[in-house]
């Protein structure tokens, strides 16, 4: 696959074969053979290759990058560094939903970028999200996003361009620091290469991921839950409701 996923992989970053042939550190003409297949390029080569489009060398040498149909397809990242999203596909070449289970997490950072290993999690379709992206559900644990509690699926899009989250959005965000995460970002990426996480649980405090640290960003759009929120009827609240309605009716007696 090295011939034609080198020329895609030059023509979708807008390098000319001379422009990487500078970056790769060799002649152009080796270029130019390496993509019509005259020459194969030697592993320190492919390894280059694979370290400036920021994939792995397996993905390079046997995935087929320009299948966006299949089980893999390309995508930028929030830096602009080109990397491989696998999915899977029904019968009719749509789009499923993959689910990562709380079990899976921790092996989805190593396999995120797998087919293989998003073959093997479970499978969906949400005809109400229509072709407007590629989803992914996450189960989420912990209470950092209540009412949203721990065993909640979160159903999120894949975010190609992290500049364009605005602040507040729900998110997925993919880590090799914090592993799976459900948040709400606040873009820092404008002034810094950061992105600010809050939780709607105010016990836990905002923090602060480096976009090197990211592996993936899916905006919430859905979630399936089997607990329903409960409603806030403390005392206080309640008493709080009862004295708005008397002065409501108070008011009603003026007017009469």
């Amino acid at each position: 696959m090295v011939t034609s996923n080198l020329r895609f992989l030059r023509k979708n970053a807008g390098y000319t074969q001379a422009q990487l042939a500078e970056k790769l550190d060799i002649k152009r003409s080796l270029v130019g053979a390496y993509e019509e297949g005259r020459a194969e390029p030697k592993l320190s080569t492919l390894v280059n290759i694979a370290n400036l489009f920021s994939i792995s060398l397996d993905e390079l040498i046997t995935l087929d990058l320009s299948n966006n149909a299949g089980k893999g397809g390309i995508q930028k990242s929030g830096e602009g560094k080109l990397r491989v999203l696998a999915i899977t596909v029904d019968g009719n070449d749509k789009e499923n939903i993959e689910l990562v289970p709380l079990k899976a997490s921790a092996g989805y950072l190593n396999g995120y970028a797998d087919p293989e290993f998003i073959e093997e999690l479970p499978r969906f379709r949400l005809p109400m999200l229509g072709n407007s992206g590629t989803f992914r559900a996450f189960e989420i644990s912990g209470d950092s996003m209540l009412p949203i509690t721990s065993g909640t699926v979160i159903v999120g899009r894949f975010v190609e361009d992290w500049k364009t989250i605005k602040d507040g959005t729900p998110c997925i965000i993919v880590s090799q620091k914090e592993g799976v995460v459900f948040k709400r970002i606040y873009n820092k990426l404008q002034d810094t290469a950061v992105l600010r996480l809050h939780s709607d649980n105010p016990v836990y405090s905002p923090y602060e991921l480096h976009v090197e640290d990211i592996l993936e960003i899916w905006e919430a759009r859905s979630y399936i839950s089997s607990t329903f929120p409960i409603a806030d009827l403390s005392l206080d609240k309640l008493s709080s409701i009862v004295l708005d309605l008397q002065k409501e009716m108070q008011k009603l007696k003026k007017v009469d």
